[in-house]
């Protein structure tokens, strides 16, 4: 069974990780949730997240795709996490897939990931991607390599269905 890693913060976008949560169980996926705080967090809507694996159990060896979702508040919790950007930089080093979508590369980029890479993020981030080095691209979603990013909740399925497509399902 393929395993998928979801991690969020305070604040993120309830749509950015409910829809890839259900539509990667589906796809025959297990998921964990883990939380910047390792406690439940609630989604920037107020829905109530509950981890189900702690940060220190992070384990690059025992995950096939890593899910950073957005929201403005929820990433930038999460990418203050140094445990969580070794984890996002471990996994990335190992070419697995990483998608993540709205402000959830702000993650990549201070996981030191996104130089050189090709991607796409909420339109008011753009010049964080730029500044890391990164190439911006305005468009719904980018595929490059092993990362797939997209740049708004509205782009939830054309999102999932690139990031399925690395995994030929």
């Amino acid at each position: 069974m393929l395993k998928a890693t979801i991690i969020i913060g305070p604040g993120v976008e309830d749509s950015e990780f409910i829809y890839p949560f259900y539509r990667l169980q589906e796809a025959g996926f297990q998921v964990d949730v883990v939380t910047s705080t390792d406690q439940t967090v609630n989604g920037k809507h107020g829905v109530p997240f509950v981890p189900t694996k702690k940060i220190k159990e992070l384990d690059p060896k025992a995950c096939d795709l890593l899910v950073i979702p957005g929201g403005h508040e929820g990433p930038d919790r999460v990418r203050q996490v140094k445990e969580v950007l070794d984890f996002t930089a471990r996994i990335n080093a190992l070419k697995k897939p990483i998608a993540s979508v709205c402000h959830g590369p702000w993650v990549l980029i201070s996981a030191g990931i996104m130089r050189g890479r090709k991607a796409t993020c909420y339109k008011g981030m753009k010049d964080d991607l730029v500044n890391a080095g990164a190439l911006y691209l305005d468009e719904p979603v980018v595929v490059d390599a092993n990362i797939v990013t997209a740049q708004h909740f509205r782009d939830n399925a054309p999102w999932m269905k690139a990031t399925l497509n690395l995994f030929k399902l």
